[in-house]
């Protein structure tokens, strides 16, 4: 089949490669020149395990070619995916201007039937203001349809090419018929297509999200209670996630989300609700819950050595918001490493991935990116675990102590044992935890609790 996808994003270059690698001839398209140049030669702008080689074979086989000319890819394409940005407003909800300047370019470019998919993720009703501004612009009859995205960022091809499912907001029986044999080969293990309306499908890829956020930003609130109680989240977790009605996906206590999609889905989930007259409460306070989370490893420093920090330095392992890919948006090191900047201190910071992309962050001067994560301990008052990078979860402790000027380890992500760092040395804080090396009592005991 051949296929345009408009915008060479995160998900547009998943999209097109995983298509191109299964027979299809894909055309990308995007307007900056530059990355186009770039991806043409095998330059892929962002970290995604597998998706260098992926678009180098298919470049390589012919099936993939990138273009900045729509009207060229309109022309030449029976299905055309939009996945362009849609970033958040300043009042939250989802900026569509983009997809509808796509959709304005489809219309001027088609020459004949042509069936437009909403990738990019979108607040319901999108697909009507989307096929209104193609018909504006055109004779030719167009079927648009939604097909939510539900990729996770350092897994993304994996849940492209071998789905849980796979979710198709289409009107019209025959284009059904036709989405599901472009997407027959990811389909061979048995996973299903759920064929729906297009409004239930825009609405389920944010009810998704959104309730992925709520668990981790619920477990989050439950950490804080085994904090002040002298419980332990660890075990908690494991008690609430053993029951088949709830499973541990997703429980794990931390430093909160961040990265691309759940805090402007959650954002534009509640605007929506809002819009609708529906009482966000319960969405405004996962986003309540998750900032305060990402301050963790801050509030703890300042703790530790009060709010002036001049003349203190600061290990960072890990920049990006998870594992296996170089995302910062939202990412909760960047909230440590500006208030410890703004309060005098230094930072030396380390990510396997995310270095080049922290520079674009313009943290300042007073941020040294090193070439090892132990590179980064040189001289340090203390360590602040914020990624749960593979190389940082079984490191050589006593190198770490030997390293460091100070004993102090944070650990936003629960990677190591509290008995196993106390008898290395440390002053250890972790997330639902009670701290060791500190000697300091649960700040409300079950008895205060229940007076």
């Amino acid at each position: 089949m051949k296929v345009a996808v408009i915008g060479t994003g995160y998900v547009g270059l998943v999209v097109g490669a995983a298509l191109a690698h299964s027979g299809n001839d894909v055309i990308c398209v995007d307007i900056d020149e530059e990355k186009i140049q770039g991806l043409r030669k095998g330059r892929i702008p962002i970290y995604e395990p597998g998706l260098e080689p992926l678009v180098k074979e298919n470049v390589a086989s012919g099936r993939l070619t990138f273009s900045t000319d729509l009207d060229q890819a309109v022309r030449a394409s029976r299905v055309l995916f939009i996945a362009v940005g849609t970033p958040p407003g300043e009042d939250g909800s989802a900026d569509l201007k983009h997809v509808l300047k796509v959709a304005q370019g489809i219309g001027r470019s088609m020459d004949g039937e042509r069936i437009v998919i909403t990738k990019s993720t979108v607040p319901v009703g999108t697909a009507a203001r989307v096929r209104a501004a193609i018909e504006a612009e055109t004779v030719h009859p167009v079927h648009v349809c939604s097909n939510p995205e539900f990729l996770k960022e350092g897994a993304a091809l994996d849940d492209f090419m071998k789905p849980d499912r796979i979710i198709l907001g289409v009107d019209d029986p025959e284009v059904a018929r036709e989405l599901q044999e472009l997407f027959q080969p990811f389909l061979r293990t048995g996973n299903q297509v759920l064929t729906m309306d297009v409004a239930s499908a825009e609405i389920t890829k944010y009810a998704a999200n959104a309730m992925l956020a709520t668990r981790i930003s619920f477990m989050n609130m439950i950490a804080g209670l085994c904090e002040r109680t002298g419980a332990d989240v660890g075990k908690v977790r494991m008690g609430v996630g053993s029951d088949n009605r709830i499973g541990a996906s997703f429980l794990f206590p931390g430093i909160g989300y961040g990265g691309s999609c759940f805090p402007k889905d959650v954002k534009a989930l509640i605007r929506t609700l809002a819009e609708a007259d529906v009482d966000p409460g319960i969405l405004e306070a996962v986003e309540s819950v998750n900032e305060a989370a990402k301050r963790f490893v801050l509030e703890t420093v300042i703790r530790e050595f009060g709010s002036d920090l001049e003349g203190r330095r600061f290990a960072v392992w890990g920049l990006s918001f998870k594992p296996n890919t170089d995302d910062m948006r939202e990412a909760p090191s960047l909230v440590t490493i500006r208030g410890i900047l703004e309060r005098g201190g230094t930072v030396a910071a380390h990510d396997p991935a995310a270095m080049e992309e922290a520079e674009r962050h313009y943290l300042g001067d007073s941020v040294d990116y090193t070439a090892t994560n132990y590179d980064a301990l040189e001289g340090a008052d203390a360590l602040l675990i914020h990624t749960e990078w593979h190389p940082y979860r079984h490191p050589d402790f006593q190198r770490i102590r030997d390293s460091m000027r100070g004993n102090l380890v944070v650990d936003g992500r629960n990677l190591y044992s509290a008995h196993r760092m106390e008898a290395t040395g440390f002053r250890y804080h972790s997330v639902g935890r009670l701290p060791v090396g500190t000697h300091a009592p649960p700040l409300l005991t079950p008895s205060q609790g229940a007076s």
